[in-house]
């Protein structure tokens, strides 16, 4: 099968790469859309890396025995690589297993993990099935495109009582607009692109501030009446814009945080949880029992279908990292 690498920087190509085979209970999906995250920049940096991606849907097209899904199915094919029998897995939270399966001791091949090529290999109860009125490029919605600030909305209890407070408008936190306007929430955004924070307001956010006003706190306080905000949804990985968030963050509101970080944030327990009574709770992506209920964010939203802006073929995976470098997009699929 064709599989993407990254061979240096701002440089792809496609490797000819083993076909994975069924095991047990895991099946061989064939991708038919491969949403891209962060993975362009590995690109931009020259990381060399030979599996990227972690988001799928497509196609069962081999099995090992009966079970979940069968030879035609088409699935959404949830991330992570989870034991599958732990509390957490049991509990629907198999986002969060500590006990990872190693797929190479497991079926005698790295190969099949990765997202970014033709044919990848999953547990059947990662596979989870597609309506029959849904697209493929609108089951791809189901993952980080609406994915974690749905399951992190889900835990605040967003609802059309709330305003919310989402920091960085990148796919993510364009996702995180369309999940608050389907609750009925107030959004509020901060995001210096022009070209995402356009989008944000077609999406449904009522403002979009940009974060380097000297007064942006005190512009967010005049939004809401001098209160704060409900809840706050941080898709930027941004200490800056933790402060942002929690200093915005009205008495007994909540922020989330679903942006990757590699930064330290100082947190004042006593001014800001103790005397606040702040939640501040990280969120990663949904509980698979809620798989329902964001298909149904999907097809009801009038916005949901506006979050996918461009779609490549594998074969022009150097022209879709490019076209993510630039930043001047919501969503890229790729088409294996």
């Amino acid at each position: 099968m064709k599989q993407v690498a990254i061979t240096g920087p701002k440089t792809a190509a496609l490797l000819d790469v083993p076909d994975p085979s069924p095991k047990e209970n895991w099946v061989v999906v064939r991708i038919t859309v491969a949403p891209m995250c962060t993975e362009y920049k590995m690109w931009v940096g020259g990381h060399k890396a030979d599996f990227l991606g972690h988001e799928a849907v497509g196609e069962v097209v081999g099995v090992a025995q009966p079970g979940r899904v069968k030879i035609g199915d088409r699935v959404v094919v949830q991330p992570s690589y989870p034991c599958g029998a732990c509390t957490l897995c049991i509990a629907g939270d198999y986002i969060h297993c500590e006990h990872g399966v190693d797929l190479a001791a497991f079926t005698g091949s790295p190969y099949g993990t990765a997202t970014y090529a033709e044919y990848l290999i999953k547990p059947d109860w990662l596979c989870s099935p597609i309506p029959d009125d849904f697209t493929d490029d609108q089951a791809g919605l189901a993952l980080c495109a609406l994915g974690p600030s749905f399951g992190a909305f889900e835990t605040a209890g967003v609802t059309a009582f709330h305003t919310v407070l989402i920091c960085g408008l990148g796919p993510v936190g364009l996702g995180g607009v369309v999940n608050a306007v389907y609750r009925g929430a107030r959004v509020i955004g901060v995001e210096s692109n022009a070209y995402r924070a356009a989008l944000a307001l077609r999406l449904g956010a009522e403002a979009v501030l940009d974060p380097g006003l000297e007064d942006l706190g005190a512009r967010i306080r005049d939004l809401t009446d001098g209160r704060g905000v409900d809840v706050g949804l941080d898709c930027s990985g941004s200490t800056a814009a933790h402060r942002v968030l929690i200093d915005a963050a009205a008495r007994k509101g909540a922020v989330m945080f679903v942006g990757e970080s590699n930064g330290d944030t100082i947190v004042h327990i006593s001014p800001d949880m103790i005397r606040k009574g702040l939640r501040l709770v990280g969120s990663w992506h949904y509980n698979r029992s809620l798989y329902p209920r964001l298909l149904q964010v999907i097809r009801r939203s009038c916005a949901a279908g506006e979050l996918v802006t461009h779609t490549f073929p594998l074969a022009n995976v150097q022209e879709a990292f490019s076209t993510l470098a630039g930043q001047q997009t919501g969503k890229v699929l790729l088409r294996p």
